[in-house]
């Protein structure tokens, strides 16, 4: 740790104090080529050793650079932001040369000409024996540069644990429906990836498909068991989502997997390519089930809505929409809202009545169906959260606190 703290003091020393502002990163992003090998492994090794302390804290996610960090690095440990004191402070300039000593010289261009990036970042771990990885995201902080990383959970939690109705895990099943949508959405953070990963994870046990994964970037690396499973990172092995999704109709898929529906042609081609009877799964950035059916018919053009939405009324087979609430014992645990598309579903959407879903939702438990807040109250009798954390988690506070007073 000492020799990358002395690289890093050296490099930064020798930044013309004449370059500043926004140039000085530039400089930065440029400069750290002329270090030797031997140097940028010792800054990578130092991050190395950041990072495994990060994870023998149980840590989420770390944070370092930019302004706002103070100089600190920060941990997020059981959904709380805080700062290491026991990790040396670093200097804007010390944490970004670290950050651009981690990426490769395409990437760099890329951060300068974009001001974000995406990047999985792996390294081994010698003490567990094993590969740790990570999802990152480099981006500017008052002229900066500042780094999150998330952990990426080396074991995959089996679709079982995650205790949905066996209805529901059927329509998400390739098995049992081999076209289709399926979505989970949720807020950042909220566990999206990693259901996604059960879902995998699931098909990969015993049904004979080809699995296209599209993502930015890969987080888990599914190993081919009874599926052959494909993984193609966004800004490595593919342009785009929408490229990706596209591309994927010549590589004779049966289940694309799309990492995030974030723009209206990703949207589009996703609607498209379920049309042509391949099973998709995707994430969307909502917290309720009806709020991921509005996002996507407005996300297109006016004129193009009515269309959307007879086609997501056609293709949509299931959407979870999830959160991670705070426990009792200070851990974590997921609540989730499940909606099945029947038949009355299904009309709701093409009759643009999305606001009568919810209630179907409450009055859809036969077929595999919860509200956020019926699973809230759920958690709540099996002691698992205190009651104002299922109010405050709740997306219907006013139905939430009826639930309540029925109890």
């Amino acid at each position: 740790m000492e020799d990358a703290r002395q690289i890093l003091a050296a490099f930064t020393q020798s930044i013309p104090q004449s370059v500043l502002g926004p140039e000085r990163t530039e400089y930065i992003l440029e400069k750290i080529e002329t270090l030797s090998d031997e140097d940028r492994l010792k800054l990578i090794k130092y991050v190395n050793a950041i990072l495994s302390v990060m994870i023998e804290r149980e840590a989420s996610d770390i944070e370092i650079g930019g302004e706002g960090s103070g100089g600190f690095v920060w941990f997020r440990i059981f959904g709380d932001k805080k700062r290491i004191e026991q990790i040396p402070k670093l200097t804007p300039d010390e944490s970004t040369a670290l950050i651009s000593s981690l990426i490769n010289k395409n990437q760099r261009e890329v951060l300068s000409k974009v001001r974000n990036l995406d990047f999985s970042y792996t390294f081994y771990h010698a003490k567990l024996g094993k590969n740790l990885r990570f999802r990152a995201d480099a981006y500017f902080d008052l002229d900066a540069l500042a780094l999150n990383m998330r952990a990426i959970s080396a074991t995959i939690r089996p679709l079982d644990s995650l205790e949905f109705h066996p209805y529901a895990v059927k329509m998400m099943s390739h098995n049992f429906m081999k076209f289709g949508l399926s979505l989970v959405t949720g807020i950042t953070g909220s566990g999206k990836s990693t259901t996604l990963d059960s879902i995998i994870d699931y098909h990969n046990r015993f049904d004979p498909a080809h699995v296209v994964i599209i993502a930015s970037p890969v987080e888990y690396v599914h190993k081919s068991n009874a599926c052959i499973i494909r993984h193609r990172e966004v800004g490595r092995d593919v342009l785009g989502f929408k490229e990706g999704v596209i591309q994927a109709l010549r590589q004779d898929p049966d289940i694309i997997v799309i990492g995030e529906m974030r723009d209206p042609e990703t949207i589009m081609a996703a609607l498209e390519v379920t049309d042509t009877g391949h099973k998709v799964f995707s994430t969307l950035h909502t917290s309720s089930a009806v709020e991921s059916l509005d996002r996507i018919i407005a996300e297109v053009e006016p004129a193009e809505q009515e269309r959307v939405r007879n086609r997501l009324a056609d293709v949509l087979v299931s959407v979870v929409s999830q959160k991670l609430v705070p426990t009792l014992d200070g851990k974590r645990v997921m609540a989730k809202e499940v909606l099945v598309v029947t038949p009355s579903v299904k009309a709701a959407i093409k009759n643009n009545n999305t606001g009568e879903i919810y209630g179907m939702i409450n009055q859809g438990a036969p077929q595999g169906m919860v509200t956020m807040e019926q699973d809230l109250l759920r958690l709540f009798k099996e002691r698992k959260i205190s009651k104002d954390n299922a109010i405050a988690y709740s997306n219907n506070k006013t139905r939430m606190l009826q639930l309540m007073r029925a109890v």
